[in-house]
């Protein structure tokens, strides 16, 4: 596992625990995963949730992770509706001209 997927699992869990999330507990965390974290890397992360939470960002991801399959359902509804559609039968009008014979012959 990589170290900024370590991070996330780690703001993930310390988010779930309500614990303030800082480079130390970030750290902690990875370590007892038996992974290696660079401490500047986990404050890069830190940095970025002082402008904005993680509880926002989880909110907005799932907002679109929640609209994605029913905007794509919408097309598939619309082609299958349109399959659908009753086709119109045309008559063809019998012609005789086929067998040589005709009305006016």
């Amino acid at each position: 596992m990589n170290s900024a997927l370590a991070i996330n699992y780690a703001t993930l869990i310390l988010q779930d625990e309500k614990a303030p999330i800082t480079v130390e507990s970030i750290v902690a965390i990875a370590k007892a995963a038996g992974i290696t974290v660079p401490a500047y890397m986990a404050q890069l992360y830190i940095n970025t949730f002082a402008k904005k939470s993680v509880e926002s960002i989880l909110d907005s991801v799932s907002a679109v992770a929640v609209a994605a399959p029913a905007a794509a359902a919408a097309p598939a509804a619309a082609a299958a509706a349109k399959k659908e559609e009753p086709k119109k039968e045309e008559k063809k009008e019998e012609s005789d001209d086929d067998m040589g014979m005709g009305l006016f012959d």
